[in-house]
C-alpha cells in the first residue's frame, strides 16, 4: 500500500519567536555567562574577611553584576527548551553511529547531522516552532541499522516517522510506543523482522500506519483496536499469519486496508463490514478460505477490492453489486463456484474485472454490458456456459476481453464491432457457432483475434485488418467458408496466420500480399486455388513454416521459393502442382519437405542431395519418372523417406546405406529392378521397410537381421526369393505383405520352410555373412538369445574383426552437414587415441573427449565425442541394454530440431568402440558451473533465468512438437550443457523414449534416470510418462537458483505441512554467491517465476503437475501476477499460494 506522503507540515521559523538555530546559539551564550557568574562568585568565597571589607566597593559591584546576568523566567524557558533539543541531537548522534553503511556513501545523506550545528538545519529532520523535533523523514537513504539503540523517549514532540525504504532490519522495538504523540509512521520497504509489538496499540493519536515489505510474522496485534483514528493500515507483504483479528472491525475511520501477500488464514471477518469508510480493501495473495462474507455488501465506499489468489469458496455474492464505486474487482484464482451475479452489472466504475482460473459456471449475465467503462475483461479458465450476451457491444471502452477456455455456445455477437479500441479477443476453446461477424470489419485496432477450436461457420470478415495492426490472426479447426479476407493482404504487420481445417476459398495468388514479420503460416485443409508464383518469396524473410495441404494449388513451385531465407517446414502436398521439383530448394535449410499428392513430373533433382538438414522427404503420388540419385545419401539426417507410387525406375543405389538415421523408408509401388542394395542391412534404426509392388529380384540381404528396430515390413508383389530373414518383423510379417514373390520361405506361417542346406552351400552363406557388420559395445557375448541375433556367429564374426588391422568393416554412420571431414581416424587422431588427457566428463554409459578435429580448408573445428565404455565381460542384458542406449540417443536427436537441444553431428560403431560426436559446449555441464564457485558467479541472474527457459522449452518441444512424443527420463544439471553464452542445451538422450499411444508401458530392465532427480512414482510404476521430465525440470529448476541440489528441501517445500527453514523468504534460499535479483524489474520476476514453476513440477502427485507445455507458455510470458512487492519480501508460502 502507499504510505501518506504528506506528513504535518513544520516550519524551521515563525515570527514572534526566536528560531530553533537562535534558540541553539543562545543556549551556548547563556552557558558561558552561568560559567562566569560561577567562576567569580567561587573567587569571592576564597577571600579573607578583611579583604573582603577592603573590597566592600568590589563587591558591590559583583553583586550588581550578579543581578544583572540572573536569569528571568523568559531566559529560563528558552534554556529549557534548548536543554530538549540538546538531548534530541545527542539521541540522533548515538543512532547515526550505528550506521554501518556509511563509509559506502562519498556523500552521506546524514553528513549534515554534527554536533556543531543545529539539529534543525541537519538532513531529513523538521522542528516545530519550539524548536524540538516533530518529524524525522529518511526516506529511501540506504541506512543500514536497527532501532534497539534509537533512544524513543527523547522524542516527546515527535508526530511523524518515515523512514522507509531503507535496509533497516531486526524487530521493532516496543518502545517505539514512547512517541505519545505520533500520528504518521511508515516503516515499509525494510528489513524489520519478528513480530509486530503489542505496544503500537497505545500510539492513539496514529492516522497511517505502514510496516509494508518487511519479514514481520506473527499474527495482528489485538491492541490494534486502539487506533480509532487510523485512516491507513497498511501490513502488505510480510510474513503474518493467523486469523485476520475480529477487532479490526472497530477501526471505524479506516479508508485504506492492506493485507495482500501474506499467510494470514482463516475466514474473511465480518467485522471488516464496520469499516464503511473503505475506499482500499486488499487481502490477495494469502491463505484465506471459505466464503466471502456478506458484510462486504456495506461497505459503499470501497473502489479497490482484490481477494485473488486465495482458497475462497462459495459463490460469488450478489451484495457485491451495491460497491458501485469500485474500479477493481480480482476474484481470480480462487475456488469460487457457481454463476456470475447479475448484480454487478451495477458495478458501473469497474475499469478492470479479473474471474479468471475459477469453477464458475453458467451464464455471463447480460448486464455486464453496462460496465461502460471496462478495459479488461478476463473470464477464462472457468466452465461458463451458455451465449456471448449481445450487451457486451456496450462496453465501449474494453480494451481486452478473454473468454478462452470456457464451455461457451451460441455466436459470436455483432455488437462487440461497437467497441472502438479493442485490441485482443480471446474465445479459443468453446463451442461457439455461427458466422464471426462481418461488422467486425471495423476493428481498427484489432491486434489478436484468437477463436480457433469452435464450431463457427460462415465467411471470414473482409476487412478484419483494416486498421493495418493485426498480429495474431488463428481461426483453425472451425467450419468456416468463403474466402481469404481481402485485407490480409496489405496486412504487412502479421506475425501468425493459422486458418488450417476449415473449407475457405480463394486464390492465393491475388489474395496473399507481403508480409515481411510473417513467422508461421498454415492454410491447410482449405479449398483455395491459385498459383505459387506470384509470391514474393524473398519478402518472406522470417517465413519459418509453410502449410498449404490439402489444397486445390496449381501450377509449377516456382524456382523462387528458394528465396525465403527462414523457411524450414515446406509442405504443399495433396495439391494440383506440376511441372519439375525445382532444384532452388536445395539452397534453403529444410528440415521437412512435403511434395506428396500432386502431379509433379521428371527426375528427382540431384541437388536435393545438398538439403543437409533434411530429417523428412515425401514425394510420394507424383509422376517422377527417373531414377533415384545417388546424391540422396548426402541427406545423412533424414529419418523418413518416401518416394512411393511414382514411375522411379533403375536399381535402388547403394548409397541408400549411407541414411543411418532412417526409421522409415517407403519405395514401394514404382518400377524399380534388381536386387535390393545389401547396405539396407546397415540401416539400425529402420522401423518401417515397404519395397511393395515393385520388381526386385534375387533373395532379401540377410542384413537386414542386424537391424533390430524394425517393425513393419512389406516385400510383395516382388520377384524375390530365397529365405526371410530369421527376425521377428518377418516372421509376423501377415500374408499381404509377403505375398506374390517368385519363392520365399522361411519360419512364416504363411511361407514354405526353407530345404536344408547342403554343407558346401552352408559353408558359402557363412562366408557371406562374414562381411555383415553388426555393431556392438565391447568384447566378447556369452549368451544371446536366437530372439535377438544369431549370437554364437555374431560373437565369432566380431572377435575375428578385433584381430584384423585394417579398416575393411569400419562403420561409419555419419550425419555430418559441415564441410570439415568426419571420420573414425580424424578423431582417434584428436584424441590421440581417447588419452585421459583429453578426457572432459564421464558417466554411467561412457566418457567424453574433446577432439579438435584438423581441417585443411577452414579452422578446425572442435567436437564432443561420447565413446561408449567397453562392455566386455558383461552380462548379456547390459551388452542388450547399452545397445537400446546407444540407439535410443541417436534416434531421439535426429528426430528432434530444437536450439536447445545439443546437435548431434554424428555416430560411429564397429568392434572397437561405440562412438557419438556432438557439438562442444564450451561451458560443460549445468552442474560443473554450479558446483565451482568462480564459475557460478559468472552465472548472473538473467543467465539462469534464460537457462530454466531454455530447458523447458526443449521439453516442451519433446513432449508436445514431436511426433510421436520424446520422454528423455534422465533429466538432470548434469545433462544440461552450457555454451560460451550461457545458453542451455538438453543432452544424452540414451534413456529417451519415443511414447507412442499403445507403448507407454516400459519393460526397460535396468534403472534409467539420476538419484535426486527421479519422480517419486517411478518407484513403483514402469508407465512411461512425461511427468517424469516435469519433476526431474523442477528439480533442477531449483538448483539453478538455489546454487546447489535442492536436497531434503524438495520435500520440506512440497509436504503438507510445508515445513520450512525459520526463514521462509524466497531470498533465503537463492544462491547468494550473486547479488540479489534487483526489486521489482524482469529479472526478479523472472526468478519468482522459476521458484514458483519448480515447486509446481516437484508434485508427488503426476497428475498435478503442469505439462511442459503449459510451464513454457507461462514461462515466455511471465503469465503469472505481477510482483506487488519487492523480490526481498517474497516468501514461500506466497509461493505455495499460487502452487496449490
Amino acid at each position: 500500500m502507499q504510505s501518506i506522503n504528506n506528513p504535518p507540515s513544520l516550519c524551521h521559523h515563525s515570527s514572534g519567536h526566536q528560531s530553533p538555530t537562535q534558540i541553539y546559539h543562545l543556549q551556548k551564550l547563556i552557558t558561558t555567562k552561568h560559567s562566569l557568574m560561577e567562576a567569580s562568585f567561587f573567587s569571592l568565597l576564597s577571600k579573607t574577611p578583611s579583604q573582603l571589607f577592603r573590597n566592600f566597593q568590589a563587591l558591590i559591584l559583583l553583586i550588581s553584576i550578579l543581578l544583572l546576568l540572573w536569569p528571568s523566567s523568559s531566559s529560563l524557558s528558552v534554556a529549557a527548551a534548548a536543554a530538549a533539543v540538546n538531548l534530541e541531537a545527542e539521541a540522533l548522534l548515538t543512532w547515526k553511529a550505528t550506521l554501518q553503511n556509511q563509509h559506502q556513501f562519498n556523500y552521506h545523506p546524514l553528513s549534515s547531522w554534527s554536533a556543531q550545528t543545529s539539529p534543525c538545519a541537519w538532513f531529513g529532520i523538521f522542528c516545530n516552532n519550539q524548536g524540538s523535533i516533530a518529524n524525522i523523514t529518511l526516506v529511501g537513504t540506504g541506512l543500514k541499522a536497527t532501532l534497539e539503540v534509537f533512544s524513543f523517549s527523547s522524542f516527546p514532540n515527535l508526530v511523524s516517522l518515515n523512514l522507509q525504504n531503507n535496509s533497516l532490519y531486526g524487530p521493532i522495538p516496543s518502545h517505539i510506543a514512547n512517541l505519545s504523540k505520533l500520528s504518521f509512521l511508515d516503516l515499509s520497504l525494510n528489513g524489520f523482522y519478528g513480530s509486530i509489538p503489542s505496544e503500537i496499540g497505545s500510539l492513539v493519536r496514529l492516522s497511517s500506519l505502514s510496516f509494508t515489505s518487511n519479514n514481520l510474522n506473527g499474527s495482528i496485534p489485538t491492541s490494534f483496536a486502539n487506533l480509532t483514528q487510523l485512516l491507513s493500515l497498511g501490513l502488505d507483504r510480510n510474513q503474518l499469519s493467523g486469523y485476520i483479528p475480529q477487532e479490526i472491525g472497530k477501526l471505524a475511520s479506516l479508508t485504506t486496508l492492506d493485507f495482500t501477500l501474506n499467510k494470514i488464514t482463516g475466514p474473511i471477518q465480518a467485522g471488516i463490514g464496520n469499516l464503511t469508510n473503505l475506499s482500499i480493501l486488499r487481502l490477495g495473495w494469502n491463505n484465506l478460505y471459505g466464503p466471502i462474507p456478506e458484510e462486504l455488501g456495506l461497505l459503499r465506499g470501497l473502489v479497490k477490492l482484490d481477494l485473488s489468489t486465495n482458497n475462497l469458496t462459495g459463490e460469488i455474492p450478489a451484495y457485491l453489486g451495491n460497491l458501485t464505486l469500485l474500479d477493481n474487482l480480482f476474484l481470480s484464482s480462487n475456488k469460487l463456484s457457481g454463476n456470475i451475479p447479475s448484480e454487478l452489472g451495477k458495478l458501473t466504475s469497474l475499469s478492470d474485472f479479473q474471474l479468471y482460473t475459477n469453477r464458475l459456471t453458467g451464464p455471463i449475465p447480460p448486464s455486464i454490458g453496462n460496465l461502460s467503462r471496462l478495459n479488461m475483461l478476463a473470464f477464462s479458465g472457468n466452465q461458463l456456459s451458455g451465449s456471448i450476451p449481445e450487451e457486451i457491444g456496450m462496453m465501449r471502452s474494453l480494451i481486452v476481453i478473454n473468454l478462452n477456455t470456457n464451455v461457451l455456445t451460441g455466436s459470436i455477437p455483432a455488437s462487440i464491432a461497437n467497441i472502438p479500441n479493442i485490441s485482443y479477443i480471446g474465445f479459443a476453446g468453446n463451442r461457439l457457432s455461427g458466422i464471426v461477424p462481418v461488422e467486425f470489419s471495423n476493428l481498427t485496432f484489432l491486434q489478436g483475434f484468437d477463436v480457433p477450436a469452435n464450431k463457427l461457420t460462415g465467411s471470414l470478415p473482409p476487412d478484419i485488418c483494416i486498421g493495418g495492426v493485426l498480429k495474431v490472426f488463428t481461426a483453425y479447426n472451425n467450419s468456416l467458408t468463403g474466402p481469404i479476407p481481402r485485407s490480409l493482404k496489405n496486412c504487412s504487420t502479421l506475425t501468425r496466420l493459422r486458418l488450417e481445417k476449415n473449407q475457405l476459398t480463394g486464390n492465393i495468388s491475388q489474395d496473399l500480399g507481403v508480409y515481411p514479420d510473417l513467422n508461421y503460416a498454415d492454410l491447410s485443409d482449405n479449398k483455395l486455388q491459385g498459383e505459387l508464383r506470384s509470391w514474393n518469396w524473398g519478402s518472406l524473410y522470417n517465413l519459418s513454416t509453410l502449410k498449404l495441404a490439402r489444397n486445390n494449388i496449381s501450377g509449377e513451385i516456382p524456382a523462387e521459393v528458394g528465396k525465403a531465407p527462414h523457411l524450414n517446414l515446406l509442405d504443399l502436398s495433396s495439391n494440383r502442382l506440376t511441372g519439375l521439383i525445382p532444384g532452388e530448394l536445395s539452397q534453403l535449410r529444410l528440415y521437412s519437405l512435403s511434395l506428396n499428392g500432386n502431379l509433379l513430373y521428371g527426375h528427382l533433382p540431384p541437388r536435393l542431395g545438398n538439403l543437409s538438414y533434411l530429417e523428412y522427404l515425401n514425394l510420394a503420388a507424383n509422376n517422377l519418372n527417373s531414377s533415384i540419385p545417388n546424391e540422396l545419401g548426402n541427406c545423412t539426417k533424414l529419418l523418413s523417406l518416401n518416394l512411393s507410387t511414382n514411375q522411379l525406375t533403375g536399381f535402388v543405389p547403394p548409397e541408400i546405406g549411407d541414411l543411418k538415421a532412417l526409421m522409415s523408408l517407403d519405395l514401394s509401388h514404382n518400377f524399380l529392378t534388381a536386387d535390393i542394395p545389401r547396405e539396407i542391412g546397415g540401416l539400425l534404426f529402420l522401423e518401417t521397410l515397404n519395397l511393395s509392388h515393385n520388381s526386385f529380384v534375387g533373395s532379401i540381404p540377410p542384413g537386414l537381421a542386424n537391424v533390430l528396430s524394425l517393425r513393419d515390413v512389406n516385400v510383395s508383389y516382388n520377384q524375390l526369393e530365397g529365405p526371410i530373414p530369421d527376425m521377428e518383423s518377418f516372421r509376423r510379417a501377415p500374408f499381404e505383405a509377403l505375398r506374390n514373390n517368385r519363392d520365399l520361405c522361411g519360419n512364416n506361417s504363411v511361407l514354405n520352410p526353407c530345404p536344408l542346406e547342403n554343407p558346401t552351400a552352408k559353408a558359402g552363406k557363412q562366408s557371406d555373412a562374414s562381411i555383415i557388420v553388426f555393431p556392438i559395445l565391447g568384447g566378447g557375448i556369452l549368451l544371446i538369445s536366437l530372439a535377438t541375433v544369431a549370437a554364437f556367429f555374431v560373437y565369432r564374426r566380431i572377435k575375428a574383426r578385433k584381430a584384423s588391422t585394417g579398416n575393411e568393416y569400419l562403420q561409419v554412420f555419419a550425419i555430418w552437414t559441415d564441410e570439415a571431414a568426419l571420420t573414425y581416424e580424424s578423431i582417434i587422431q584428436a584424441t590421440e587415441s581417447f588419452d585421459s588427457r583429453h578426457q572432459i566428463g564421464s558417466g554411467s554409459s561412457g566418457s567424453v573427449y574433446k577432439a579438435a578435429l584438423q581441417s585443411t580448408t577452414k579452422q578446425n573445428q572442435v567436437v564432443a565425442v561420447k565413446k561408449l565404455h567397453d562392455q566386455s565381460g558383461e552380462g548379456v542384458e547390459r551388452l542388450k541394454a547399452n545397445w537400446r542406449a546407444f540407439r535410443s540417443e541417436i534416434r531421439a536427436l535426429t528426430n528432434i530440431k530444437h536450439r536447445n537441444i545439443v546437435k548431434l553431428y554424428g555416430f560411429f560403431s564397429n568392434a572397437q568402440h561405440s562412438l557419438l560426436v556432438y557439438e562442444f559446449m564450451e561451458r560443460g555441464s549445468l552442474r560443473s558451473v554450479l558446483d565451482d564457485a568462480e564459475k557460478a558467479k559468472e552465472l548472473d541472474w538473467e543467465d539462469r533465468v534464460k537457462i530454466v527457459k531454455g530447458i523447458a522449452s526443449a521439453l516442451s518441444y519433446m513432449h508436445h512438437d514431436c511426433r510421436p512424443p520424446i520422454v528423455h527420463r534422465d533429466i538432470s544439471s548434469n545433462n544440461v550443457l552450457l555454451d560460451l553464452d550461457f545458453e542451455a542445451k538438453l543432452s544424452d538422450f540414451g534413456t529417451a523414449r519415443l511414447l507412442r499411444p499403445d507403448d507407454r508401458v516400459s519393460t526397460t530392465s535396468f534403472a534409467a534416470g539420476t538419484y535426486g532427480y527421479m519422480a517419486p512414482e517411478r518407484a513403483y510404476s514402469k508407465k512411461v510418462d512425461e511427468k517424469w521430465d516435469v519433476y526431474g525440470f523442477g528439480v533442477v529448476a531449483l538448483e539453478v537458483i538455489i546454487g546447489k541440489h535442492p536436497g531434503d528441501l524438495i520435500s520440506s517445500l512440497t509436504t503438507t505441512t510445508k515445513t520450512t527453514s525459520p526463514s521462509s523468504l524466497l531470498k533465503d534460499i537463492i544462491d547468494d554467491r550473486i547479488t540479489q535479483p534487483g526489486e521489482d524489474g524482469e529479472v526478479a520476476k523472472g526468478v519468482f517465476a522459476i521458484a514458483k514453476f519448480a515447486l509446481a513440477c516437484v508434485r508427488a502427485e503426476p497428475s498435478s503437475r503442469p505439462t511442459m507445455q503449459e510451464v513454457t507458455m507461462d514461462m515466455v510470458t511471465f503469465a503469472i501476477p505481477p510482483l506487488t512487492q519487492p523480490f526481498s519480501q517474497v516468501s514461500l508460502e506466497e509461493l505455495f499460494a499460487l502452487v496449490d
